[in-house]
């Protein structure tokens, strides 16, 4: 998915060799099977497969992928379609999926006809067989979801291994259970631009005990043209990037899935939408605005609770 992960974990004392090649061995197999069903750097792949069917088929998915798919639906339709599972061709034509890298805007006419393939209304869903109908021409993204929907499935599998105490990360999306073992949480710094609100003195530790964290910003990938800006967040209501102030928008939540959506969310929200979307569904959220002298920081009041 064009990301890098890490797990850090605490094993028994009488842990051999052995042992630990079958947890990475594990945690390996856990991973795979998430790419095999919603990646859409895989052409074989559950996504890539409904991604390609001809419109009007309907297609059983396997229970993880379908559950994702609920999941992202209900954040595009609780965000007014800020977030939008189905989003895929808007995020290829601007160089950001698998599709290779663009340094120029799309005309406006590529555009448009993207945005008639978009709109995740049209995506029907049949709960009780587990399908989900092809339209036609849509092609499902889950890069904004199908992150933490694993970071959660390898937290899930080193707890099932009796493994209470571990912090794994996805493409920056983190999950922490239990303590380190010197008996400390998990403490993470969370992810700021680069520039004066990235120093240590003024970075915000949050301890991950059962909780998760997600961050996205205008920062991570992103070409210049013309003097301009135009970062990976699609706006999928006008096909364009998101163009604001807001720098990053970083979620707590018990799920990292949901800390990954809804951050996205957030983000194409902006800092004035955002913020009330987030007071209204009480979501956790961070939000730092650029300004002429640096960053502004703005809390939910969920998320100031929580560091309280």
């Amino acid at each position: 998915m064009g990301a890098s992960w890490s797990v850090a974990a605490l094993l028994p004392p009488d842990a051999d060799a052995g042992a630990t090649g079958a947890i990475g061995a594990g945690i390996h197999a856990v991973l795979e099977r998430v790419i095999a069903q919603m990646s859409n750097w895989e052409a074989d792949s559950d996504l890539s497969r409904f991604n390609r069917a001809p419109a009007g088929s309907w297609h059983a998915l396997p229970a993880d992928c379908f559950a994702v798919l609920q999941t992202a639906l209900q954040v595009a339709r609780d965000s007014g379609g800020a977030y939008d599972p189905s989003a895929g061709p808007l995020v290829d034509l601007w160089g950001f999926g698998p599709a290779p890298a663009r340094h120029a805007p799309p005309s406006p006419e590529q555009v448009r006809a993207m945005r008639g393939r978009c709109g995740w209304a049209r995506i029907e869903v049949d709960a009780a067989g587990r399908r989900a109908r092809q339209p036609g021409g849509v092609a499902l993204d889950f890069c904004a979801i199908a992150k933490g929907f694993a970071v959660d499935a390898v937290a899930h599998y080193l707890c099932e291994q009796g493994l209470d105490h571990h912090l794994t990360e996805i493409g920056g999306e983190l999950r922490g259970h239990g303590v380190k073992p010197d008996g400390m949480p998990w403490w993470v710094a969370l992810e700021a631009p680069p520039g004066p609100a990235s120093d240590a003195a003024q970075q915000t530790l949050v301890a991950l005990h059962g909780l998760s964290v997600a961050t996205s910003g205008d920062y991570r990938r992103y070409f210049d043209s013309d003097g301009r800006r135009y970062a990976h967040t699609i706006d999928p209501r006008t096909g364009y990037p998101a163009s604001h102030a807001l720098a990053s928008v970083t979620v707590l939540h018990a799920q990292c899935m949901l800390a990954d959506a809804l951050s996205t969310a957030l983000t194409v929200l902006g800092p004035d939408a955002g913020m009330a979307h987030a007071r209204r569904h009480g979501i956790a959220a961070r939000f730092l605005v650029r300004t002429a002298d640096g960053f502004l920081e703005h809390l939910s009041p969920a998320f100031a609770a929580m560091l309280a």
